[in-house]
């Protein structure tokens, strides 16, 4: 994660006129994005898509962001709107999620590694069982790892509209947990941590 006053200054900069600067922001946040918009339903392809549709949206919108506020939360902002709108036009197939989501790399043997896959596999689909309003602000939080605070900004919602709904998400989350071996709570809150991939 970049240094938040090296970020203020890389905006200023940009600003300033040095455009090409804004590609070490997007270096900095793009795969949070994308994590971000793949665990709240869009496929590998629209996520990329609108991972970069967010960026040229925020470059375009630069002049109006306040540097006292945190980039992050306002990139999240902008991404979900972007989700949002493009939700309105067409609804989203669920994906592979072998397209987005490497197995979980296990130096002992190859079938360790493949039962790792699978329960992340298989947390990843608990998490998006959740109803949107309470996955998207478990992801902010755990996944992207946003302040209450932070999450407000992005979703409108109150600090303590955004601690109910997570509090919510975890009951629905443990519900869903009992009998199902080996998915750890650690596994929830890491599960939708997307890369984009070359």
């Amino acid at each position: 994660m970049i240094d938040p006053k090296r970020e203020s200054m890389l905006i200023e900069q940009v600003l300033a006129g040095r455009k090409e600067v804004f590609a070490e922001l997007v270096d900095a946040h793009k795969n949070k994005i994308y994590g971000l918009l793949r665990s709240m339903g869009a496929g590998h392809q629209d996520a990329q898509d609108y991972t970069q549709e967010a960026f040229v949206k925020a470059y375009r919108k630069l002049a109006s962001y306040r540097l006292e506020s945190s980039f992050a939360s306002w990139l999240y902002t902008i991404a979900v709107n972007v989700l949002r709108d493009a939700g309105r036009r067409k609804s989203f197939p669920q994906a592979p999620e072998e397209e987005a989501y490497q197995a979980v790399r296990d130096e002992n043997t190859p079938e360790r590694a493949l039962l790792r896959k699978e329960t992340r596999q298989e947390a990843l689909q608990l998490v998006r069982e959740l109803p949107e309003q309470y996955r998207l602000v478990f992801l902010l939080r755990y996944t992207n790892e946003l302040s209450y605070d932070e999450i407000g900004s992005v979703t409108g919602l109150t600090v303590d509209q955004v601690r109910n709904r997570l509090h919510r998400a975890r009951k629905q989350l443990q519900k869903k947990l009992k009998g199902k071996e080996g998915i750890s709570r650690e596994m929830l809150e890491s599960c939708s941590d997307g890369r984009i991939h070359s």
